[in-house]
C-alpha cells in the first residue's frame, strides 16, 4: 500500500513526464526545426531497429512474425477488408499520381531556372525523407517476414539439393494426382467459379482445414479481392499480389480459371507472413489440396506440376516429355490456353519489368530472383522425404 505521501510524489512524476511528451511532440513545445529534427531522429531510429532486426532470422521470427505482425495483419484486414474493391489499388495510383505532379512541377520550375541551391537541398532532403519513410512502412508492417526463419523451421524440412531420382519420384506424383484430379472436374464444377465472388467466400475454407494439422497457418477475416490493375497486369506479367500497405491479397482475375485458384492460395500465405515466394508456393499447396472442391485441388496440383516439370525438363527433356504426352486431355487443354494466353500478352516491355522484380526478390533474401518461385520443388521433395509419398 502507498502511503499519500508516495502517492503525491508518484502522482508527481507521471504528470511531469506527461508534460515533457506534451512539449516534445506538440507544436506549442516545439519550433518547426525541432519538430523537423525529430521527425528524423525517429525515421532514423526505426531504419536502423529494422536492419538490426533483421540480420537474425530467429529475433525476426520470435518479436516480428510471432509477435507484432499478427497484430498488424489482423486491423489490416477487419479494418478494410469488407470493402468489396481494392483500396491497395487506389492508393498506388494516389501515391503514383503524387509523384508524378510533383516530378512536373519540379522539372518546370527547374526549366525555368526558378530553383535556388537551399530550395534543390531541401527538395532532395525531402526526396530521402519520403523513401526513408516508404521503407520503414514496408518493412514494418510486413516487408521484415522476408528475413524470417519461415516454413523450414516450422515443419523441420532440409534445405539442400535434390538427386535426379528425387525429383524424378515428385513429378510422378504429382502427374499421378494431377490426372486424378482433371477426371473428376466437370464442366458444371468450373462454372461455379467464374463468379470472382465465390472464388473468393470459397477461398478461407482451404486454410480453415490446413489449420487443423498446422495451427500455424491459422487465418481468419480474410481479405481477398480482385485487382483493378487485372487487364493491365497481363502486360507486365502478374497474376496476383500482395499489398502490405492495405493487407489485401489482390489477384488478376483475368487470368486462366484453372490458375485462379492457386493464386488465391498463394496471396493468402503472404498475409500470413510468408514473404519469399517459394514459401508461399508451399503453403499455397498445403492449403489448396485440402479444398473441399475439386476445383481447388485440380489447381493447385496443375500449378506444382508445371514447376516440377519445368525442373525435370532441364535435366532429362525425353523422360519430362514422356510425363507431358500421357496428361489428362483437360491438362493439355490448360496447358495450351496457358501458353496462348501469355503469348497473346507478350510485350517488349514485360523482360524489362521481370528484371527489376528480379532485383526486387533478390534485394530481399531470394538469390534467384524470378527463378526462386520454382525453388517449391524444393520443398516438396523435403515435405514428402520427410513425411512421405501420400503426403504430397
Amino acid at each position: 500500500m502507498l502511503t499519500a505521501v508516495q502517492r503525491y510524489f508518484t502522482k508527481q512524476k507521471f504528470s511531469t513526464r506527461c508534460n515533457i511528451l506534451v512539449i516534445v511532440f506538440s507544436r506549442k513545445g516545439m519550433n518547426y526545426k525541432q519538430r523537423k529534427s525529430v521527425r528524423w531522429l525517429v525515421l532514423i531510429l526505426l531504419v536502423v531497429a529494422i536492419k538490426v532486426l533483421s540480420i537474425k532470422p530467429s529475433w525476426v521470427e520470435t518479436i516480428y512474425t510471432y509477435g507484432v505482425y499478427p497484430f498488424i495483419a489482423r486491423v489490416q484486414r477487419v479494418l478494410l477488408g469488407w470493402v468489396p474493391f481494392s483500396i491497395g489499388d487506389i492508393f498506388y495510383v494516389l501515391v503514383l499520381l503524387s509523384i508524378f505532379i510533383i516530378c512536373i512541377k519540379g522539372l518546370k520550375a527547374f526549366y525555368k531556372r526558378r530553383i535556388s541551391r537551399s530550395t534543390f537541398r531541401r527538395g532532395v532532403v525531402r526526396v530521402i525523407f519520403f523513401w526513408a519513410l516508404i521503407f520503414v512502412a514496408f518493412y514494418g508492417l510486413w516487408g521484415l517476414n522476408y528475413s524470417r526463419q519461415g516454413i523450414a523451421s516450422q515443419l523441420n524440412l532440409e534445405e539442400k539439393k535434390y538427386a535426379y531420382n528425387d525429383l524424378d519420384t515428385l513429378v510422378h506424383l504429382l502427374h499421378t494426382r494431377l490426372n486424378h484430379h482433371a477426371s473428376q472436374i466437370t464442366p458444371a464444377i468450373r462454372d461455379s467459379f467464374k463468379s470472382k465472388r465465390n472464388l473468393f467466400k470459397s477461398a478461407p475454407q482451404m486454410y480453415t482445414i490446413v489449420e487443423k494439422q498446422y495451427p500455424f497457418l491459422k487465418y481468419k477475416n480474410y481479405s481477398v479481392k480482385p485487382s483493378l490493375f487485372s487487364y493491365i497486369g497481363n502486360y507486365f506479367g502478374f497474376q496476383g499480389y500482395y499489398n502490405p500497405f492495405t493487407g489485401e491479397a489482390q489477384v488478376n482475375t483475368t487470368i486462366p480459371l484453372c490458375l485462379e485458384p492457386f493464386v488465391t492460395a498463394h496471396e493468402i500465405a503472404h498475409q500470413l507472413g510468408y514473404a519469399k515466394e517459394s514459401e508461399a508456393n508451399f503453403v499455397g499447396f498445403l492449403a489448396c489440396r485440402l479444398h473441399p472442391s475439386e476445383h481447388f485441388k485440380y489447381s493447385v496440383y496443375f500449378e506444382m506440376f508445371q514447376y516440377a516439370i519445368k525442373e525435370l525438363h532441364y535435366v532429362d527433356s525425353v523422360r519430362a516429355q514422356s510425363y507431358l504426352q500421357t496428361l489428362h486431355p483437360l491438362v493439355q487443354k490448360d496447358i495450351r490456353e496457358c501458353r496462348e494466353f501469355y503469348q497473346k500478352y507478350s510485350n517488349p516491355i514485360e523482360p524489362y519489368i521481370a528484371e527489376a522484380y528480379s532485383y526486387f526478390l533478390k534485394a530481399n533474401n531470394q538469390p534467384k530472383g524470378k527463378a526462386s518461385y520454382n525453388e517449391v520443388v524444393m520443398w516438396l521433395i523435403a515435405y514428402y522425404k520427410r513425411y512421405g509419398t501420400t503426403a504430397i
